[in-house]
């Protein structure tokens, strides 16, 4: 019995102890846990992708923005409004919650605001001074508005200059030198523009002349796109000083850019990283440099301005005196140099000298400038002409495409910017499997 007890007990070779024994077998079940853990993990790596590997998240960045890319109302009509409307309730719920935590602001601005309709409502002798102050306010409200849109992006800016701003310059420059006078009766100006009925207020034209009837909206216009170009400044801003992955792809080129400022190659890029160390570098005068000349690169002094923590009146300052007074003259004396009379002149006869074509195409030139001078001595009570030449009409349809394609560009980017929300989501709960 002790013999069969023996050969059943198990075998210890001889210099090893009990307690090592079972210390090595504990050892040995523990480092086989960690490999089946190291197993496991790497088959979850293998399964959704290294998240640390920079060739792999770049490689899915590449393929989601070309996902999101393709989100357009023209491919996929009913994913882009679903998205779009998912992104417009997204933004009205964050709005809120701001205003909501700014009550006391608000609460302010909506107590000055009934002052003023009590004022506005209420006959007196202050009446002509809220009339005059209304007609002012709206008329710079509408040219601060057309520049904010010219320069804040929602895909793409509305071109307001050569829509509205540009063509107002010109009209009032040719019935500058056509009326002998910027006087022109109110109303209807500047809903339209009359020649005044008294003889005697003809004066010399000059630029200044007309550089200064036209300053007030050029410069509202200017400030406009200054205040179009300050997202990119706080979205960056913000973005430095909390450490966060801003939702911005934009910001997003501009780290890559710098990543790999020394192997730029490409015009593109030399041409950004050399307004990066303009504003970088040089500061205000840097910034209004790049604000002072038509630069399609300016987003990029935003986003150079707000990563580097630039102080905002340093920014604001200098594009604000850029864009306002330096570029927007340098505009205006383009556009009224363009249309003097004799240089209109010059290029309608210009026109007819092309061979073949050249009278039919000087034709309806001819009648449109024509037609403008006509309306230009029109006095209040006589009707406007009859007939529309064909060159206002397809100014007309071009304004309405413009138009109709930002409203387009719009509705795109907000579809895109949710798809982004959704491809962040699915993301972050990939990286906590």
């Amino acid at each position: 019995m002790s013999q069969n007890n023996a050969l059943l007990a198990p075998f210890h070779p001889p210099g090893i102890n009990m307690d090592f024994q079972v210390q090595l077998t504990y050892e040995m079940a523990e480092n086989g846990t960690d490999c089946e853990q190291r197993r496991v993990g790497t088959a979850k790596e293998q399964h959704n992708g290294s998240f640390t590997d920079p060739s792999f998240l770049s490689e899915k960045k590449r393929r989601d923005r070309e996902e999101r890319q393709s989100i357009v109302l023209w491919r996929k009509p009913l994913i882009t409004l679903q998205y779009f409307f998912l992104e417009t309730l997204i933004n009205l719920k964050e709005w809120s919650l701001k205003l909501w935590h700014r009550r006391g602001m608000v609460t302010s601005l909506l107590l000055m605001l009934g002052v003023l309709t009590v004022a506005y409502y209420i006959e007196g002798a202050h009446q002509q001074y809220v009339q005059h102050v209304e007609k002012k306010f709206l008329w710079c409200a509408y040219w601060v508005g057309l520049g904010i849109l010219s320069s804040v992006g929602l895909g793409t800016g509305l071109h307001t200059f050569l829509l509205y701003l540009g063509p107002h310059i010109a009209s009032v420059t040719l019935a500058a030198y056509e009326c002998n006078s910027v006087n022109f009766p109110e109303p209807p100006y500047p809903d339209a523009i009359v020649c005044p009925d008294d003889e005697g207020a003809e004066e010399a034209i000059t630029l200044w002349t007309i550089i200064s009837k036209v300053r007030l909206e050029a410069c509202m216009w200017g400030a406009g796109t200054a205040i179009g170009e300050l997202p990119p400044y706080f979205m960056a801003r913000a973005a430095r000083l909390s450490g966060a992955e801003p939702d911005d792809e934009e910001y997003e080129e501009f780290e890559e850019m710098l990543e790999h400022a020394q192997s730029a190659q490409d015009f593109a890029s030399r041409a950004k990283l050399a307004v990066q160390n303009l504003v970088q570098k040089v500061g205000f005068l840097g910034i209004l440099a790049c604000a002072s000349i038509p630069n399609p690169l300016f987003d990029l002094a935003g986003i150079t301005c707000g990563h580097f923590l630039v102080p905002f009146w340093t920014f604001f300052g200098a594009t604000l005196i850029g864009k306002a007074i330096i570029k927007m003259h340098i505009q205006k004396l383009f556009v009224i140099i363009t249309f003097s009379k004799h240089i209109v002149e010059q290029m309608v006869s210009l026109i007819g000298s092309v061979p073949s074509i050249g009278p039919s195409l000087q034709k309806p030139f001819q009648e449109y400038l024509e037609s403008q001078r006509k309306k230009l001595h029109l006095k209040s009570d006589t009707s406007s002409p009859q007939g529309e030449n064909w060159l206002s009409w397809a100014f007309e349809k071009l304004v309405i495409v413009m138009v109709f394609y930002f409203i387009l560009s719009i509705i795109n980017s907000m579809a895109q910017s949710y798809a982004k929300r959704v491809q962040q989501t699915k993301l972050s709960v990939e990286k906590t499997k």
